[in-house]
């Protein structure tokens, strides 16, 4: 348990653990306060067994409890309201750093881990973090304190108590272990089960489209049971593990106090004890008993913490790309790849490419469904590392510029767009979170969606569902064009922006496209043909290497993958319903 604790503090920012110390040291006045709860009863029973109850016993007695009760009282606000400070900005703090790691970490993370489990790290771990870490240890750390300074007195009082008192403690103790053992055995399972709840619950609300229309829904919905049942049989597996130890825990305090009872009042009989002291030791046993119990009730919880902290600290782990690099301005924005090669895992997706993009060019990329043709373009804007060769921009390898001073210098238009639940107006200033309302609507009329924003209930303030989902196809596309406009950055990467927009759409799209890639380098990614046809220079991509480049009219008079991509299309398009 304490090992959970340091663990924890360890976790926790400086001004956090900072804060932690003060409510432990705090929590040790508190502890003294309550603990004069002793001499308080002690008085009363002086002047009972004296025969001798005064004005002045009542009063001593009145202002001990007095200074007891205020003390908890005062004491135990600024304990509580330091040990929330530091568990809730901890939490706030971590889940922060969290996504500013994210923002760093190659996209082969993103790969590698599904979106339930980095959700649920960054959002239920943290929020379970931040309720349990604040109660487990103000109560854990208030009974660890109460009970160490009742034990001092009491060893002041009559040391045989005191070894008993120790001898009890010992053996809750061990029981607390056992617990915690117990717990870490089934805690796996819970983290894996929320991990699992959560993706099945992504999963079936994107989904739920394809699930109504393939009329899944019995299947879908069963999967999402399954997933639910086994949270409930994690959770249940957990509290299980723990509730014998926890039971053992709770006779073992209610015996330490029979046992210092019964000691004190043998000792008193044998003559050894007086019979103050035998009141005062019989009060000390319900004091033990109580901060014991409080103790052991919350420590249960202890390894949610451990849980929490372990899920972040592995995100934490995960080795971020090298981004601290030198804040560049390009001298052109030409951009060369030189035998780059890049393999995720153990497939080879990149192989042995070259090739130069001179800049204010547009150069398309085709090629078969799995060629490789996004992955070049995420290698070109450094999404991933080149594993071999050079990547260059202004004739400077892309690792040398920070993330931040490299990110300046691209706009992305991908095939699915992704549009945060804010406002219309925030969603396209996200580029650039600091334009004046004039640019944005600027950027808007020219990403030719001023119309239909102004349309909607109110105009630019309108709050958009989340991704989008109050908006057709077309216009998120338009919303994301006017991203990039405001943005207004030297070279453009479109991933199959005009791919799924259907035919009302199409056109001003195409407008809007013009606009974002008027005297930029554009670098696109496309299946139509009228979208290539007037490139520069034409890509042709497959099993990861470039096998064909150049323009439209040259590549159509070679044999290859190129003439039949065109011809495929001229003949799908010359297709009529009858």
């Amino acid at each position: 348990m304490l090992a959970i604790l340091k663990k924890f503090f360890n976790f926790c920012d400086t001004g956090d653990r900072r804060k932690l110390r003060l409510s432990m040291i705090l929590g040790v006045v508190k502890a003294f306060f309550a603990a004069l709860r002793i001499p308080a009863i002690g008085i009363v029973a002086m002047g009972i067994i004296n025969n001798d109850m005064s004005a002045k016993h009542i009063w001593g007695a009145f202002g001990v409890m007095c200074v007891s009760v205020l003390g908890q009282i005062l004491v135990g606000l600024k304990t509580t309201m330091l040990q929330c400070e530091a568990g809730y900005h901890c939490s706030c703090n971590k889940r922060m750093e969290i996504a500013e790691h994210l923002r760093y970490l190659p996209m082969g993370y993103f790969n590698r881990n599904s979106l339930g489990r980095i959700t649920n790290i960054t959002t239920n771990t943290m929020e379970g973090l931040a309720d349990v870490a604040t109660r487990v240890i103000m109560m854990t750390t208030q009974g660890i304190l109460t009970t160490a300074v009742i034990t001092i007195m009491i060893f002041c009082f009559d040391w045989r108590i005191g070894v008993i008192l120790l001898i009890g403690v010992a053996v809750f103790g061990v029981f607390n272990a056992l617990m915690q053992m117990s717990a870490k055995r089934a805690a796996p399972r819970k983290a894996v089960a929320d991990e699992a709840l959560v993706s099945a619950v992504i999963e079936y609300v994107q989904g739920i489209a394809e699930v109504k229309n393939f009329n899944l829904t019995g299947n879908e919905a069963r999967k999402l049971s399954k997933a639910i049942r086994e949270k409930c049989k994690g959770d249940t597996l957990l509290e299980y593990s723990v509730i014998p130890f926890m039971t053992l825990q709770n006779i073992m305090t209610k015996l330490l106090g029979i046992a210092m009872c019964v000691a004190s009042v043998k000792f008193y009989f044998d003559g050894s004890m007086e019979l103050l002291y035998t009141v005062m030791m019989t009060v000390s046993s319900f004091l033990v008993y109580e901060s014991l119990e409080l103790m052991g009730n919350f420590s249960a919880l202890i390894r949610t913490i451990d849980i929490a902290v372990t899920q972040a600290q592995g995100v934490l782990a995960e080795p971020a790309m090298d981004i601290s690099g030198e804040e560049i301005v390009p001298k052109n924005y030409d951009i060369e790849l030189k035998n780059v090669g890049f393999a995720y895992e153990s497939r080879r997706i990149i192989d042995d490419v070259s090739l130069k993009i001179p800049e204010k060019t547009t150069t398309a990329i085709v090629g078969p469904s799995g060629g490789g043709k996004t992955t070049l373009t995420s290698l070109i804007a450094r999404f991933w590392d080149v594993q071999e060769g050079t990547v260059t921009l202004g004739g400077r390898n892309v690792k040398e510029y920070s993330f931040d001073a490299l990110m300046k210098n691209f706009s992305f238009v991908f095939q699915r767009v992704y549009l945060f639940e804010d406002t219309v107006a925030n969603n396209i200033r996200f580029g650039e979170p600091e334009a004046s309302m004039e640019r944005v609507i600027e950027a808007a009329k020219k990403a030719r969606c001023h119309d239909f924003i102004m349309s909607l209930p109110n105009g630019y303030e309108t709050v958009i569902g989340e991704g989008g989902a109050s908006l057709s196809g077309g216009e998120k596309q338009r919303i994301s064009i006017a991203r990039a406009i405001l943005k207004d950055s030297p070279v453009i990467i479109l991933d199959e922006a005009t791919a799924n927009v259907d035919p009302e759409n199409e056109a001003e799209l195409v407008k809007a496209v013009e606009e974002l890639t008027r005297d930029k380098t554009i670098i696109m990614i496309a299946h139509r043909l009228k979208t290539v046809r007037n490139a520069d220079q034409i890509l042709v991509v497959d099993q990861g290497r470039i096998v064909q480049r150049g323009t439209h009219e040259a590549l159509m008079k070679e044999e290859g993958i190129y003439r039949r991509f065109v011809s495929e299309r001229s003949e799908a398009a010359s297709w009529k319903i009858a």
